[in-house]
């Protein structure tokens, strides 16, 4: 039963980052007009730097397809976890209303990770 709950949240949260990317690609989803002007203004200087949006993007697509594949979850919560860093220090600092969804995904990402440990312990031996 863990296992199967495992992959739908794997499934949801890897569906959700690469909704994301493909979002920084394609401009499908209406930006919503009650921003506050903090992340307007960050998000304008990050879309300067032109190859930063494509970047995150990329990594939140290639994380969200890893992170769906229970082979290599483990190294899609890799990709995925400076992005969560971002995503987690844009909240606490600029717009704490979404925090909550911030927190849902990082707890998913740490379940993940402390579900694969093992695989990590090689990297820091």
């Amino acid at each position: 039963m863990k296992k199967k709950i495992l992959f739908v949240v794997s499934l949801l949260f890897g569906l959700v980052f690469i909704n994301a990317g493909l979002n920084k690609f394609f401009n499908y989803m209406p930006v919503p007009e009650d921003l506050p002007e903090e992340v307007i203004k960050m998000s304008t200087a990050m879309m300067e730097i032109g190859w930063l949006m494509p970047l995150i993007a990329v990594a939140e697509i290639a994380g969200g397809v890893l992170f769906v594949t229970k082979k290599y979850r483990a190294l899609g919560a890799i990709i995925i976890f400076p992005v969560m860093v971002g995503i987690l220090l844009t909240h606490f600092i600029v717009a704490p209303s979404g925090l909550p969804l911030a927190l849902v995904l990082l707890a998913v990402l740490v379940w993940v990770m402390i579900e694969n440990r093992e695989k990590y312990l090689p990297m820091i031996k």
